[in-house]
């Protein structure tokens, strides 16, 4: 049985919307773990960009995909990810993956935040094709996750129900704040 942890989780939901060969973004980058499933989604044919703001996170992710023989298959980009708009052009993407909170590891006090993290979200919608699918693993709790996890589910609540199908999973007998799993797929 799988743990299902909430990476997994959104993995396996990507996973029943996703096609093989296209187009990806890992929009929170990390330790490399989503960009490397979104390498082995997009094979041969297909591309991963790969978006974080830390040093690190490029460093770590792209010691994970060499020792996968995946390191030609993403382009890493020191970069926000509101800013992916600069790498993609609309209607182009198949699907992106958000985990929001800090670089495990790291210092805390580097993590997404609110606004940014919304404007990311509003940009990905841009870039997804019609069926696209995007994941977003939201996490709560430290300086700013409350907030975060207010506002991008009030944002994702005003989507026009015509346009995007929204999936708002729980962990119901977790205690603690769980994290939320977030499914959306581009009518």
């Amino acid at each position: 049985m799988k743990s299902f942890q909430i990476t997994e989780w959104c993995h396996e939901l990507f996973l029943m919307q996703a096609v093989t060969g296209g187009t990806y973004i890992d929009a929170t980058m990390g330790n490399g773990h989503d960009t490397l499933f979104l390498c082995e989604l997009a094979g041969k044919e297909g591309q991963v960009l790969a978006f974080d703001i830390q040093k690190q996170a490029l460093e770590s992710t792209r010691a994970l995909l060499k020792s996968e023989g995946m390191e030609q298959k993403a382009r890493l980009i020191l970069d926000s990810h509101e800013n992916m708009a600069k790498y993609a052009d609309e209607a182009s993407v198949d699907g992106i993956c958000f985990n929001f909170g800090y670089l495990p590891g790291s210092d805390h006090s580097l993590a997404t935040k609110p606004e940014s993290s919304k404007n990311a979200v509003i940009e990905g919608l841009r870039l997804l094709k019609k069926g696209g699918v995007m994941s977003l693993c939201i996490y709560s709790g430290g300086e700013t996750g409350f907030e975060e996890r207010d506002t991008l589910l009030a944002y994702l609540k005003s989507l026009d129900e015509k346009k995007y199908l929204v999936i708002v999973s729980a962990y119901y007998n977790r205690k603690n704040n769980p994290p939320i799993p977030v499914l959306i797929i581009k009518k």
